[in-house]
């Protein structure tokens, strides 16, 4: 592990600023496994960025989850009040400017429509992508929350709150 050197990576250290560090690594950070086993922590603890396409308005969706969940997609379009599908590689380069792997849940291209699994907040600390398939960064729940502007739901299958 070593402080960002990669133009990605260093973009995304250039948003958080100095409070926070985006470290890379030799092995791959690119799915939940990869990054916990890397850095040492739960597949829980990573906050996974995921990016869909809103249906109707080709809005780009973020839902930034547990490692350890899956995203309840109809719950997800509940929220946004329009159906969601899967983006493609392009789609997700497009409107987050990173690939998919890689991406973090700040510093985007675009300005997605941004929610974050209530299932996060229950870790005291979190990992979230820092810009490539081999970059991090640490933050708390309530850090995510800040730096985002997200909204906080219950978006985790089997996690649906009444009402």
């Amino acid at each position: 592990m070593r402080p960002a050197t990669s133009a990605s990576a260093l973009r995304v250290q250039a948003v958080l600023g100095t409070d926070f560090a985006v470290l890379e690594f030799d092995t791959s950070t690119r799915t939940a496994a990869d990054a916990a086993a890397a850095i040492g922590c739960t597949v829980g603890q990573i906050a996974k960025s995921l990016i869909f396409r809103a249906l109707d308005s080709g809005r780009p969706v973020l839902a930034i989850a547990s490692g350890s969940v899956r995203v309840d997609e109809v719950r997800l379009s509940e929220l946004l009040g329009e159906g969601i599908g899967r983006a493609d590689a392009a789609f997700v380069r497009e409107h987050t400017g990173y690939a998919i792997g890689g991406v973090p849940p700040v510093g985007h291209s675009g300005e997605p429509v941004i929610f974050i699994d209530q299932t996060l907040l229950t870790f005291e600390t979190i990992w979230a992508a820092g810009g490539t398939p081999n970059a991090v960064f640490r933050l708390t729940p309530d850090d995510l929350v800040r730096l985002t502007g997200g909204t906080v739901a219950a978006i985790a299958a089997g996690d649906r709150l009444p009402g």
